[in-house]
């Protein structure tokens, strides 16, 4: 995973994987999903970041060991996609 600001456009990206961009949907306003050739999620766009995220210039992650502290998983809507 991959993540970057850029301050020129106020764009924070968020790049889960390598794979070739197929298709593109704003999820919400500003809010922009990558999908490759199988619609998997491969990355996000924020944009206006400034205004969306308390900092887009710093970053914070936990990696969970604990399996009772991790997200739980389940399958994800389809909005808007066939």
């Amino acid at each position: 995973m991959k993540v970057t600001y850029d301050p020129a456009v106020d764009v924070l990206r968020i790049i889960l994987s390598n794979a070739t961009v197929a298709e593109s949907d704003e999820n919400k306003p500003g809010i922009i999903l990558d999908y490759d050739k199988d619609g998997n999620v491969v990355g996000m766009e924020i944009l206006d970041a400034s205004r969306r995220v308390a900092n887009p210039q710093g970053m914070e992650y936990t990696i969970v060991s604990d399996p009772t502290l991790a997200v739980r998983e389940k399958p994800a809507r389809k909005y808007g996609r066939d």
